[in-house]
């Protein structure tokens, strides 16, 4: 599941005078750090921080074997003495670095950052951190249905990556996550995890929960769930979820008469016939070759429902699309495309996704004639079948699929029309967490850190350590943006 969070792309992150841990951790500290700069092509900016590497044992049934360096990065608190826990920040994918994600979000943690250290981990596999990636088709191109090119494609992939991806799953990524902490002096820390990231967080409370002060998941992976089958079908919810409040509201419906009806003949012509385009691309204006078949307009309708700002252009990019004017579709599609391949590792991803999830499938048993009645229909799923067929299967811990049974305050976030982790997802873990909180914000996407009063919400709650009396009335404010009517509209 992708971390594409465009309403904090436009966010600058701040550079400000330099602190650390304090005395104390600082003596306990191993591991040296530097000043640095953290950069993001894809978030638009950078952010100071305190940079070091840490070697751990790529086996960890090998200690003295081959040792890969995890990148990690400290933000210091502005605060001379700061709250002996600091921040980690997980991140989602499975496949995207932490440092790419932070930089997005460290405005909406301002506020958290005063008076605590945040420290951000690239896992294994990703970023810095001997990224595990290569280069791998899309459902657009034709060797993603073949599924003899998608073997030897897979195979290539394989014989070409830096490390053994049987050792890149969760389970072995908490013990480097609990060595940074040991290495940096910390006694206790808080987690903060978005998407796949609340799996590594789950993971580590379940491991080492003395160690776990408070955690906040946001876009909750119940562990229980295997990813993958529900995909298809959660994305449709979430567009036709979006229809109906286009229905509902006087100016969409009449702008857009049965936009349901409009994106199902948009689907079916070009399903039969894909329109070749040739665009400005999107970045530099460079003329593209693109075209605009039911796997770009799938790609493009499902990234844009991950933020409810991207989510309200839809109904016009559709109605464009279906009158003959496809290019802003299939512009959002290469865009889209440009991020994925540029922030996720696809090595590391399936490294997770075939270890941990593709075991217990059959769990979840979903029809491929059921997937092909939605969107995105069942090539994904028949795709990511054939892939993990060919992938190693990595360690996964006992009682990793299990519910978390967990004492830890918790503060659980779901965005009420959230495309790839809706919000009984969050529902379903509630019961484990005796001390938690789920708040569901109305009509938003994929991670809620950024929107409305969020952030301090979850300062406040970093700062008491308690769901109890947390004042989240602020929230009862935040709604979806309002749909674009005309290119001449405001923006939402």
């Amino acid at each position: 599941m992708s971390a594409i969070h465009n309403r904090w792309r436009v966010l600058a992150a701040l550079s400000l005078p330099w602190t650390f841990c304090s005395a104390s951790q600082a003596q306990a500290a191993s591991l040296p750090l530097e000043a640095c700069r953290l950069q993001s092509e894809i978030a638009g900016g950078g952010v100071a921080a305190r940079c070091g590497w840490l070697s751990v044992p790529e086996n960890r049934e090998q200690p003295s074997g081959k040792q890969i360096r995890l990148h990690v990065a400290v933000i210091p608190s502005l605060r001379l003495e700061p709250a002996g826990d600091p921040l980690f920040v997980l991140s989602g994918g499975p496949g995207q670095a932490a440092s790419d994600f932070y930089i997005s979000i460290a405005p909406a943690l301002a506020r958290v950052r005063r008076d605590r250290d945040i420290v951000i981990v690239d896992q294994r596999g990703t970023g810095r951190s001997n990224r595990l990636d290569c280069s791998f088709p899309d459902e657009s191109d034709i060797t993603f249905s073949d599924p003899q090119q998608l073997r030897e494609l897979t195979r290539s992939c394989l014989s070409k990556l830096p490390g053994d991806p049987r050792y890149y799953t969760t389970s072995v990524a908490v013990r480097d996550l609990d060595d940074v902490r040991a290495a940096l002096g910390y006694q206790r820390l808080d987690l903060y995890g978005v998407s796949y990231g609340t799996r590594v967080a789950q993971h580590y409370m379940r491991r080492y929960p003395q160690r776990v002060r408070v955690a906040i998941l946001d876009g909750v992976v119940p562990p229980q769930l295997p990813l993958g089958p529900d995909v298809a079908l959660d994305a449709q919810a979430a567009i036709d979820s979006a229809f109906a409040r286009c229905d509902s509201n006087a100016d969409c419906k009449r702008v857009f008469p049965n936009i349901a009806g409009t994106f199902a003949t948009l689907r079916a012509r070009v399903k039969e016939q894909p329109v070749p385009l040739s665009i400005p691309d999107p970045l530099n204006a460079e003329p593209t070759k693109t075209q605009l078949g039911t796997a770009e307009l799938g790609a493009a309708v499902r990234l844009l429902s991950y933020s409810d700002e991207t989510l309200s252009t839809l109904p016009l990019l559709i109605h464009e699309a279906e009158i003959g004017q496809p290019q802003g579709l299939a512009a959002q599609y290469l865009m889209i495309k440009r991020s994925l391949d540029t922030q996720i590792a696809n090595g590391m991803h399936f490294a997770v996704v075939c270890s941990e999830d593709a075991p217990r499938w059959h769990e979840r048993p979903v029809a491929d004639s059921e997937l092909a009645k939605t969107y995105l229909g069942d090539t994904f799923m028949q795709a990511m079948r054939t892939i993990c067929e060919q992938w190693p299967r990595g360690p996964v811990d006992a009682g990793f699929g299990e519910p978390l049974q967990s004492e830890i305050p918790t503060l659980v976030l779901s965005g009420g029309n959230d495309p790839v982790t809706p919000a009984r997802y969050g529902e379903q873990i509630l019961a484990g967490l005796k001390h938690s909180k789920h708040l569901v914000l109305d009509g938003q996407g994929h991670g809620q850190i950024a929107v409305g009063c969020m952030p301090r919400v979850v300062a406040d709650f970093i700062a008491t350590g308690s769901v109890q009396a947390l004042n989240d009335e602020c929230l009862k404010t935040v709604a979806p943006a309002p749909f674009l009517l005309s290119r001449s509209a405001p923006a939402p």
